[in-house]
């Protein structure tokens, strides 16, 4: 963690910086509170400024609103094609973020939030950041998904293949989106029987628990994540599989061969910006890569590869049909079967959505992969 300096009442004070997004520091900082208006924190935050909070707590939360909206007013529309309206928006988001990023707050050396009308964050940041060690200074908009976190990690996600609910920790993908999850728990198993399977890019592990309860015999689940291991670890534990379901890593494959390997990888094509983000973004399509080209090597004798995958890099022009084909292809596999669905999520019907055309005409599938002969 680099550190930063300031000067606050006339006294030249310091705290190290850290960015979960790997954000590095700002340059310059000065201190804000109640007195500071939008326009100016706006303009402050767009020139580089960061601007440390020693205000009321919620007027904070507003100010940040404030500074959202003027953002977005000037958001782009739609490009001349899908692929320039993804870049376009990428964009927007990516300068939304670091201009919301500038507002930030001190933790204490025990992770309070030493603010007016602050809620007690130290059990949050423990989760996230580990046993507090010193002060820090941190984003606003970061202290904010971590409070969200929280309450995803102690609410949870309710999956009905389950019946039970899953757990997300900060950092990994909450499996908010059903569909996919629905298409493993009803895609045919081999008829002698699935003995042992790996579950890669495991997440919150829902995908090796939903193989489990369907009587899959062993399980190995994967990530290159060591918060996804610890999240996977926690719910597979939670939910009384621990004896069929092992989490290894950080990996992709695991050793040995499997009669089933799965593999729900991110499903857009594009350089992730934040932790959570790598859940939905792959860049040059590298875990998608990874996993068909090790498949073949990783299969036993007459086993099957599920790969679970979106189109819509397809109606965006990120990728197309021919080239995934041609993935597929070229790892000596072939398809023997597919499975789709559509997407549920309240973004597939925003008609406002500058991608919306793309989104509606999403359709989720389940390739079902073989070595060929």
């Amino acid at each position: 963690m680099s550190t930063m300096t300031w000067t606050e009442a006339d006294t030249v004070r310091s705290a190290p910086w850290h960015s979960e997004s790997a954000t590095p520091s700002p340059t310059r900082i000065v201190v804000a509170d109640d007195r500071m208006t939008a326009a100016t924190a706006y303009r402050l935050a767009c020139e580089g400024t960061a601007l440390l909070w020693r205000g009321d707590y919620h007027n904070g939360r507003q100010l940040l609103q404030a500074m959202s909206r003027r953002v977005d007013r000037k958001t782009p529309g739609p490009g001349d094609s899908p692929a320039e309206s993804f870049r376009l928006q990428r964009r927007a988001r990516n300068h939304r973020a670091r201009v919301l990023g500038k507002l930030l707050v001190q933790l204490e050396g025990d992770h309070a939030l030493a603010l007016r009308r602050a809620p007690d964050v130290r059990k949050a940041c423990d989760d996230v950041y580990g046993p507090p060690r010193e002060s820090m200074l941190i984003a606003l908009t970061e202290l904010l998904g971590v409070l969200g976190a929280a309450q995803w990690r102690e609410n949870g996600v309710q999956i009905p293949s389950l019946n039970a609910s899953i757990y997300p920790h900060y950092g990994v993908f909450s499996p908010i989106r059903g569909e996919y999850i629905d298409l493993v728990a009803r895609a045919p198993l081999a008829s002698t029987g699935v003995h042992t399977a790996f579950d890669l890019g495991t997440g919150t592990g829902v995908l090796a628990a939903v193989l489990a309860r369907r009587g899959v015999g062993h399980i190995v689940a994967t990530d290159d994540s060591p918060r996804a291991l610890a999240c996977a670890r926690e719910n597979i534990e939670r939910l009384g599989l621990a004896a069929s379901v092992d989490i290894v890593g950080p990996a992709l494959f695991p050793e040995g061969r499997a009669d089933l390997i799965v593999c729900n990888p991110p499903w857009l094509p594009a350089r992730p910006t934040s932790a959570i983000e790598h859940g939905v973004y792959d860049q040059d399509s590298g875990m998608l890569r990874g996993f068909l080209a090790g498949l073949a090597d990783h299969l036993e004798p007459g086993g099957e590869g599920w790969l679970i995958l979106s189109d819509l890099a397809e109606h965006l022009g990120l990728r197309t049909r021919d080239d995934l084909l041609a993935m597929i292809d070229s790892a000596g596999l072939h398809v023997i079967d597919k499975t789709d669905t559509t997407p549920r999520h309240p973004r597939a019907k925003d008609a406002t959505d500058p991608l919306h055309a793309a989104r509606a005409a999403e359709v989720t599938s389940l390739w079902r992969l073989v070595a060929s002969p």
